[in-house]
């Protein structure tokens, strides 16, 4: 007895807690967002840098660029895989995928932050 009235449907929505699409749909675009982040830095660099490092310039604004593609290409399977489990699992408990791009993405923040403030350092001393 699942309490609906003769002919009328079980509706079991409200049981599950998935939001189908919207969720991992505004994920997807965040790691988008952030790789559209990623290479307009790495075209800054390109830009300001020349000035500061000359041709080493190159390499911090190259590796944004990787760094970038790598993003996007991540959080893209990301995606898909996020979509499969969620759409496809008759469970509530679903393991995700783990936390290596967020943690990818962070270690080279902080390494670029240091090496930012190693130039300024440098630069101020005329090392």
């Amino acid at each position: 007895m699942d309490g609906t009235a003769p002919g009328e449907e079980f509706d079991d929505r409200g049981a599950r807690p998935f939001d189908p699409g919207l969720q991992p749909e505004r994920t997807a675009l965040a790691w988008r967002r952030t790789a559209l982040a990623l290479v307009v830095a790495a075209v800054v660099g390109i830009r300001v840098l020349p000035t500061l490092l000359g041709d080493w310039a190159m390499i911090p604004a190259g590796a944004g660029l990787v760094l970038a593609v790598i993003v996007l290409l991540a959080s893209h399977r990301r995606y898909r895989e996020h979509h499969v489990r969620l759409t496809t699992s008759t469970s509530d408990r679903i393991a995700l995928p783990d936390g290596a791009l967020p943690a990818l993405v962070a270690a080279t923040t902080l390494a670029a932050g240091i090496a930012c403030a190693v130039v300024v350092v440098v630069l101020a001393l005329g090392v």
